[in-house]
């Protein structure tokens, strides 16, 4: 999914940048609030781009590598002075591109070779809800829950704690929910439950799709 990765950090130079939403920040209205999403992408993913560039001032031989390839070669390449602070900071910058990408009002639900994927593997959409809405109300604190391809091509559904990134376990990401508080608090309060159920209707299953061709076609 290297494809993916280069589309995420294009922006990217020897100082890792804040990209751009794809989107105005009220587009997902009433699913996530623009106040929320102004604070989401302006303040925390801004602040893990911040505290990934200062992770990174003490080895200036990997401030030109993109997030991507860092987390995907953190226990090999990045050294374990600095590898907490990509993990946590490099993480938090690619999660969260991540996530505003698989957002999108109105869009169709999967079909095709995706569709096809999740019968054969998940036992079907409504099964797969099922199953990710558990791994996000099981996620105990602050993470995220994700589809994940693995290089066999099956599809799975997990959790990670905090910033961690499945890239660092050798998975491909195809889609994945916030369940950071900060994601949906000012309109969900304590209501976890609510806002995986409305995140389900802002799914952009084109982008799912486009990722999932993408790992398939690396694996």
């Amino acid at each position: 999914m290297s494809g993916v990765g280069r589309k995420i950090d294009s922006q990217v130079t020897d100082m890792h940048a804040l990209p751009p939403l794809p989107y105005d920040y009220n587009a997902l209205e009433p699913v996530i609030d623009e106040q929320t999403m102004r604070i989401h992408h302006g303040k925390h993913h801004q602040t893990y781009v911040d505290n990934l560039n200062k992770a990174l001032e003490s080895s200036p031989d990997l401030q030109g590598i993109p997030v991507e390839q860092l987390l995907k070669d953190l226990n090999k390449r990045v050294p374990e002075s600095v590898r907490t602070g990509v993990r946590n900071h490099g993480g938090g910058v690619w999660n969260h591109t991540f996530f505003w990408s698989i957002l999108k009002k109105d869009s169709p639900g999967p079909s095709g070779e995706l569709l096809a994927a999740i019968d054969r593997d998940l036992g079907g959409i409504d099964m797969f809800k099922a199953e990710f809405k558990k791994a996000a109300l099981g996620r105990f604190g602050s993470g995220w829950a994700w589809l994940v391809v693995d290089k066999a091509g099956k599809l799975s559904i997990i959790s990670t704690p905090n910033q961690d990134c499945p890239l660092t376990d050798g998975l491909h990401p195809l889609l994945v929910i916030d369940v950071w508080e900060h994601a949906y608090y000012l309109k969900y309060q304590n209501r976890r439950a609510d806002f995986t159920d409305a995140f389900f209707s802002i799914i952009n299953w084109e982008k799912v799709a486009e990722y999932y061709k993408a790992a398939i076609k690396a694996a």
